[in-house]
């Protein structure tokens, strides 16, 4: 898929700066600034679970916005209410697109908030492994069912219930493996090139 974006070199250590992260991550060809569907859902459902893991996280991501010089693009808390409001699955879904500049500032953000949450993470995921094979519920680790909980708060209290793609989610077993499944693709963002990876993987099957 890499052939078919325009990239620049991702070698060196991400800058700091506005032009810095948005130039490291290519641009798609996708004959559009507008994102599609599912980059806008995966973006948000991926800050949705950085939330349910560390509370105060939505906090954090204005906060980060302005360590990394994104505040320019995300710049208060009603813009980035707006930008995941994109997602089509939410209760208060808007029209409004979301571009490929905005869609970067939010990959990088959340690619950061995951490199800080890297640790627990890796528990979480390993502690759902264990309890898998074992063939334990979930329940019986607190930190797991603390952040399924959480998850699962989040998502039925923000996502449309109406929506075709939210009602497969009624059951907490499917929205369980929906956290856990979050989680796995939050520790593909940590550690090198993980804003790159990630970026990339929003657009499997979009570019043309």
């Amino acid at each position: 898929m890499s052939e078919n974006m325009s990239a620049l070199p991702i070698n060196g250590p991400m800058s700091e700066s506005l032009l810095g992260i948005l130039e490291i991550l290519p641009n798609p060809s996708i004959g559009s600034d507008a994102c599609p569907r599912r980059t806008k859902v995966e973006l948000d459902l991926i800050l949705l679970a950085i939330e349910a893991i560390e509370s105060g996280s939505s906090e954090q991501i204005l906060e980060l916005a302005k360590e990394l010089n994104l505040d320019e693009i995300v710049k208060n808390r009603i813009v980035l209410w707006r930008m995941r409001s994109t997602n089509p699955m939410r209760r208060a879904h808007t029209r409004r697109i979301l571009t490929i500049r905005e869609a970067k500032a939010l990959s990088a953000i959340g690619c950061r908030l995951a490199s800080r949450l890297a640790v627990p993470i890796r528990q979480l995921l390993l502690s759902q492994q264990q309890l898998s094979v074992k063939q334990i519920p979930p329940e019986y680790n607190f930190r797991l069912s603390e952040y399924l909980d959480r998850f699962r708060a989040h998502f039925r209290s923000r996502m449309n219930p109406r929506r075709a793609k939210v009602s497969i989610y009624q059951d907490d077993d499917k929205l369980n493996e929906l956290a856990v499944s979050l989680l796995s693709k939050l520790l593909f963002c940590t550690g090198t090139l993980g804003t790159q990876r990630l970026w990339m993987s929003l657009f499997d099957g979009e570019v043309k």
